[in-house]
């Protein structure tokens, strides 16, 4: 079995650790993560009265004739925005609709047992030497699904680990590696490649009118990354994560989380709800790929993403919805059978269940809702995407260099801009001209972009989707705070700049292909 090294007091535990539980403890000495983004927010305005009075501005890079200039929110017309658009800011949160209606299906099978009893399946059926590698995998894996990783799998992995004895928060650790620093990587193709490549394509263009830039473009390295970051991933969580945590620390996080150790077998109840799950789950998934797939379906084709003039496939923008239905047929299928619905009421209650459980989150989502509306409408974030693409630009080394020099500036830009797709609309039309003009493929460019803003996502303080990776860990021990989640992540994110830069870096040496 693959076990941690056990240890018994602070001081024999290491440099590593003794580091890492300083960044603890200093981090949950910050205040509420709410707090922190009402702060925020308060140093947005500021910053952007004193961006106005300085005039600070750049050339828009897709179109040279404009600027982005820093907007004062503190004029007469910036407050009237504030004011007038505070109720669309939180209703148009980014998470805040993936997390409560997917919620709601979740919240049906985890409260039927379901996730409970495959668990036990999950648990029986997968080597104990590899639960952390496949947790892993799995997260990696997810981003074909969108942002669904990071509500679906904590809670899940944090009751395998649970169950065979091992850390909960050891697990949310490794998985959320897998989902937020492993973003871009997949074995298959998701929503973010057409969406970067189209707005690499059109900055491409400026150069050459023909230029063609496929979806599929960073297939092979991506693919390539899947295995080589579980590894990572792997590594990291056994030799440096989890030996922070002595047996007397797992054992009250399981406790405080309600789990029973050791593997329970699975009851006849249980054996015919996951049956009835199961059948039902390959049904309604059956469903969803004829309407993906049959000529004409509801969800073939393209369609435009809100807000933007990306076109993506038309499944891609129904994700949520499918992820509602996906969890609640198979989780009343189970509740049926094995008998813990009876009704709809039960149904209904278990909605509700799972509803009450997001207070906190609705309090926090309020407040950064507004923090990142606010942060954009100041085009403060314009100004730091072109900002960064110029510091890139003056380095003016070789192609290898270049590579490193750009992964690290994205790197660090994603602790302040999360968005993937809004830092390259405006960093494309800077870094693929400027780039292409000294030989290197814009298929390149977009490659250490996508690493750059995968290594740093677990940390990100703008990642909005942190806030669900606290909850989770609060289950399991209720002090803890963002220097928790933050001293968890920060060696992922470490290892991976460091491991998947020089990994890029040494593909392209090698002369080996980014996709098709």
């Amino acid at each position: 079995m693959e076990r941690p090294v056990v240890q018994t007091s602070d001081t024999s535990r290491g440099a590593i650790a003794r580091l890492l539980g300083m960044v603890e403890r200093g981090g949950n000495r910050l205040p509420d993560p709410a707090t922190l983004f009402a702060l925020l927010g308060v140093a947005v305005l500021v910053a952007s009265w004193i961006g106005a009075k300085a005039g600070w501005s750049v050339v828009d890079p897709r179109d040279a004739s404009k600027t982005i200039a820093v907007q004062n929110l503190l004029d007469a017309q910036g407050v009237r925005w504030i004011l007038t658009s505070a109720l669309r800011n939180f209703l148009e949160f980014p998470p805040l609709a993936i997390v409560l209606v997917a919620m709601l299906g979740i919240g049906v099978a985890e409260r039927t047992g379901l996730f409970g009893a495959l668990i036990k399946l999950l648990v029986a059926i997968t080597p104990s030497k590899m639960l952390t590698p496949a947790l892993v995998f799995i997260g990696v894996c997810s981003n074909v699904a969108s942002d669904a990783g990071y509500v679906v799998l904590p809670p899940l992995a944090a009751g395998m680990f649970a169950m065979v004895g091992r850390s909960p928060l050891v697990a949310i650790a490794a998985v959320t590696f897998g989902v937020a620093g492993g973003f871009s990587a997949n074995l298959l193709v998701s929503s973010l490649d057409p969406l970067l490549s189209s707005l690499t394509e059109g900055a491409a263009r400026t150069l050459d009118p023909q230029a063609v830039v496929q979806p599929t473009c960073n297939y092979w390295f991506m693919m390539a990354s899947t295995p080589f970051l579980t590894l990572l991933g792997w590594w990291v969580t056994v030799r440096v994560v989890e030996p922070r945590f002595a047996a007397t620390d797992v054992q009250a996080q399981i406790s405080a989380g309600g789990a029973r150790q050791g593997i329970a077998a699975l009851d006849a109840g249980e054996r015919r709800g996951l049956l009835a799950a199961v059948i039902a789950l390959v049904l309604t998934g059956a469903a969803f790929l004829l309407m993906a797939l049959i000529p004409g379906g509801p969800l073939t084709g393209q369609v435009t993403r809100p807000g933007t003039t990306s076109q993506v496939p038309a499944w891609s923008e129904a994700i949520v919805p499918m992820i509602l239905v996906l969890f609640l047929v198979p989780g009343v299928a189970f509740g049926v059978v094995s008998g813990e619905i009876r009704s709809d009421r039960c149904v209904a209650r278990r909605m509700g269940a799972a509803m009450s459980a997001m207070g906190t989150y609705l309090v926090l989502a309020f407040f950064a809702g507004q923090a990142i509306a606010w942060f954009r409408q100041s085009n403060l974030t314009g100004v730091l995407g072109v900002t960064g693409g110029e510091a890139i630009k003056a380095l003016g080394v070789g192609q290898g260099s270049m590579v490193a020099a750009i992964v690290l500036v994205v790197a660090t830009l994603n602790l302040f801009v999360s968005s993937a797709s809004a830092k390259w609309a405006f960093l494309a039309p800077i870094l693929v001209p400027m780039l292409g003009t000294a030989g290197m493929p814009a298929d390149l460019v977009q490659c250490a972009y996508r690493v750059g803003d995968s290594c740093t996502n677990p940390i990100a303080p703008l990642n909005s989707y942190l806030a669900v990776i606290l909850i989770a860990i609060q289950r399991w021990k209720p002090d803890a705070g963002l220097g928790t989640l933050i001293s968890l992540l920060v060696p992922y994110s470490l290892a991976a700049l460091l491991a998947w830069g020089a990994f890029l870096v040494a593909w392209n040496a090698l002369g080996i292909p980014l996709g098709f």
